[in-house]
């Protein structure tokens, strides 16, 4: 025997061995059923950090259980390669991005392989590299072609920091930049867009989809899907072609009590209608609002403040005039940018009429309204009043019947209104996939041709933090021909969101060196959905969102034939480093190499598991890490030093079968939920278990060896290294990781029967056969809910219960 466990010694002979062996290669058609087990991939910051491991490593011993239970697991690995940190390294540390992110894919590799996970390395994909990212921009080219791509000036999310532009989901918090934290303004720049409003009714369902609750709802959430009706309000202003501005409200029983109107500041109108007496106030308020966030303006805690425009609209319902304000906390590119107040029936309208005096018109009555003024907004349910021939009827029939006569006048409509805006994805960066437009005076907006992608970064670009695309200063990138009549034109300089890269790479997995084509079809069909998607929450509205667009927009294109990329998706939680999440910044970042260097790998990983429940996360703490590699060196011992049956006792053969199902039937139950750290604890349990069974020597030779079996196979997911060690110095074949995982036998695990004696008041009045497993609980209920001790009960008060565990029941009466 080896006398101890050296993790140091085993784990880097049997990488090496695996790599050697493609052991955990992957084919594409195999008799076995798929199993596609994706975690999210990192982006290349240059080194893992406790917190990657904790997201990779379970998700790693999930995909091996799988393998072992005889599924074709692709469980891959890649990197998020392009992004703001690789340009903002260019540009503070004098290095090209490229050069950057290659190595630190190469350290970050080396850290992954040390982990010993079943990754086909062979399907590595790089987001930054030209094979990947030519795919990028064929996807654009197809979602141009669907009408889903289109160019147009918008106010933006503007990181003063990252010099870049921010898609909505990627402003955090009170404003701040989600990679920096800076606080984020608004500006105004031609952009590029996805449509990914078209797919708003479709994202917002989850049928057949095994994912978080939380998601589903933030999902929905996101959307924001409102019913109610779209009004216009006459507008007759000399000079101004607009005859009609149009409202969206999901409380069309309220419209007889509009008393104002509010437009976004940034509302093409607000020029045109503004009175000459209310210019300069307008403007002043106009100027201060593009300086606050979005987050700022609907901010339910700031104060609502505003300015009248001089002008006036009609409510044709009524006839009445409606004076015309702006104020910051209606945003242009919400609904139609034009909100009616209604103060009586809205909290944030009541509020803003209180502050500037202007009219409270009740038209849904309050319980026991007698008329006069009201102290707050009634936003409930009453009769219909000040409402022309809506008088008296419930609001919630005026609903439907004001849309109706709306619609016969042909002033209004029903409508579907929605928070979800499109998906901005220009990015004034270099470092990411160049968008595959070319300019020309002549010809206007024109594709770059498919035989001609793809669009490649140029390496002399000068990285300057200016705001402004280092491409736009490459002379010999921007100025090219046009495809179509061949004169001079120019090249789009803005890149793509890298979210974009990550929306697909999960169909690149399938046929990552296809030079042909961006997935193989067949292959896709498949290996595709996902079965399990495991990462964290805090991607809900971004990646997991513009994954789910991409697909159905691909299915639209009838390139997938289904809609939906990941039918299973987990949420691992959060570890942390003092309290707060890892970074270099903070100074907090938990590095694994340690550990894995002082302990090894599979005590790194079991311990990241055993912590608590994995979706959970919690606070690094490395003090009980020593426990995890005690507990691998008693199960070396256990295995490998030899045993000497002595006089065989049958009941002792029969409790070890027995406990040897029961814990086949935990970790496999325990696996198939995710819950690693309870499996653990039944290892560990079945370990201490075992330890007095080998020192009486009471079982035989052959089921001694088959527990001791079972244990090490069960092991082998979490501790892969270990287990193939053990596996080979046991006298087994090559390899632990092609056995099949362990299946329990229901009959075997069944505990024996005891006779359990029921007294009352110390008179033995029935027997009966129950488990040896029984619980206090279960025994009472089965004693008491017994036909003859029941006679003797009856009508009596139980004064107390005696439990003696597994023999006896006394009931005091």
């Amino acid at each position: 025997m080896i006398d101890r466990y050296d993790p140091q010694a085993i784990e880097k002979k049997w990488q090496d061995r695996w790599a050697a062996d493609k052991l955990y290669h992957v084919p594409d058609e195999s008799p076995k059923p798929k199993w596609y087990a994706l975690t999210m991939f990192p982006y290349t910051s240059g080194d893992l950090h406790i917190g990657h491991w904790y997201a990779m490593a379970p998700s790693d011993v999930y995909a091996r259980y799988k393998r072992m239970q005889g599924f074709n697991v692709l469980h891959p690995m890649g990197f998020d390669a392009f992004g703001f940190p690789a340009e903002n390294a260019a540009i503070k540390r004098g290095i090209h991005p490229h050069t950057w992110t290659e190595k630190n894919i190469e350290n970050m590799r080396r850290q992954l392989k040390t982990m010993g996970c079943c990754y086909d390395w062979d399907r590595e994909v790089v987001t930054s590299r030209p094979d990947y990212y030519k795919w990028t921009e064929w996807f654009f080219l197809k979602l141009y072609e669907a009408g889903l791509a289109y160019r147009a000036k918008a106010p933006v999310n503007w990181c003063p920091s990252c010099q870049a532009v921010l898609a909505n989901e990627q402003v955090i918090g009170g404003g701040e930049c989600w990679r920096c934290d800076t606080q984020v303004v608004r500006k105004d720049l031609v952009q590029w867009f996805f449509r990914i409003t078209r797919y708003a009714d479709e994202l917002m369902q989850h049928d057949g989809l095994d994912w978080p609750e939380r998601i589903k709802i933030m999902q929905r959430n996101w959307v924001g899907r409102s019913e109610g009706a779209e009004i216009d309000f006459k507008l007759e202003i000399p000079g101004v072609e607009e005859k009609k501005i149009r409202v969206f409200t999901t409380r069309p029983d309220t419209v007889y009590g509009v008393t104002f109107m509010v437009l976004a500041p940034e509302h093409p109108l607000v020029e045109k209608i503004t009175s000459p007496a209310q210019k300069a106030a307008v403007e002043a308020y106009v100027d201060k609002a593009r300086r606050l966030t979005e987050i700022d303006r609907l901010s339910t805690e700031r104060e609502k403040d505003g300015v009248f425009t001089g002008a006036y609209v009609m409510n044709q319902l009524n006839g009445e005039p409606v004076p015309v304000w702006i104020a910051d906390y209606v945003i242009w590119s919400y609904g139609t940018g034009a909100v009616m107040a209604v103060p009586a029936h809205d909290e944030r309208d009541f509020a803003f009429a209180q502050k500037y005096k202007l009219p409270v018109r009740v038209v849904i009555s309050p319980p026991g309204y007698e008329g006069g003024p009201i102290e707050a907004a009634y936003i409930g349910e009453g009769l219909m009043r000040n409402s022309a021939q809506f008088n008296g009827k419930s609001n919630t029939e005026a609903f439907g019947g004001i849309i109706d006569w709306m619609e016969s006048q042909n002033f209004g409509k029903r409508a579907i209104s929605y928070k979800l805006r499109d998906w901005l994805i220009s990015r004034q960066r270099y470092w990411g996939a160049p968008i595959p437009i070319i300019h020309c005076d002549r010809c206007g907006i024109v594709p770059v041709p498919e035989q001609d992608l793809p669009v490649l970064l140029p390496e002399d670009a000068e990285f300057k933090p200016t705001g402004e695309s280092p491409l736009k200063y490459v002379e010999s990138f921007v100025n090219t021909t046009c495809p179509k009549c061949g004169g001079p034109a120019r090249r789009e300089t803005d890149t793509m969101d890298t979210f974009m890269c990550s929306s697909w790479y999960f169909l690149r997995y399938c046929s990552p060196r296809d030079a042909a084509q961006a997935f193989d079809p067949e292959k896709t069909k498949y290996w595709m959905p996902v079965d399990i998607y495991t990462g964290g929450a805090d991607h809900a509205v971004m990646h997991l969102f513009y994954s789910r667009f991409f697909t159905m927009a691909l299915r639209d294109m009838g390139r997938l034939p289904f809609g939906e990329p990941f039918k299973r998706l987990f949420n691992q939680g959060v570890i942390t480093s003092q309290h707060q999440k890892m970074s270099k910044s903070k100074g907090n970042v938990v590095n694994p190499d340690k550990y894995v260097g002082e302990l090894g790998a599979d005590t790194v990983r079991a311990y990241l598991m055993f912590v608590g429940p994995w979706e959970l996360g919690g606070d690094w703490n490395d003090s009980g890490i020593g426990g995890m590699s005690r507990w691998f060196n008693r199960v070396w011992k256990l295995a490998l030093e030899e045993y000497a049956p002595g006089g065989i006792d049958g009941a002792a053969e029969a409790e070890l079968v027995r406990k040897t199902h029961q814990v086949i039937r935990k970790v496999n139950l325990d696996l198939d939920k995710l819950q690693f750290n309870t499996m653990l604890a039944a290892l560990m349990e079945f370990t201490n278990y075992l330890a007095p069974v080998k020192e009486s020597g009471k079982v035989s030779a052959e089921v001694w060896t088959r527990a001791v079996e079972c244990l090490v196979l069960l092991l082998a997911p979490t501790a892969p290294h270990l287990a193939e060690e053990l596996w080979q110095l046991m006298g087994n074949p090559y390899s632990v990781h092609n056995q099949s995982f362990p299946i329990w036998d229901e009959a075997l695990t069944v505990e024996p029967e005891v006779t359990l004696v029921v007294q009352i008041n110390g008179k033995v009045r029935a027997r009966f056969q129950v488990p040896a497993s029984i619980t206090e609980c279960q025994a009472t209920d089965l004693a008491l809910s017994n036909e003859r001790v029941k006679e003797f009960i009856a009508g009596k008060a139980i004064r107390s219960v005696v439990y003696v565990p597994g023999k006896l029941i006394n009931v005091v009466v």
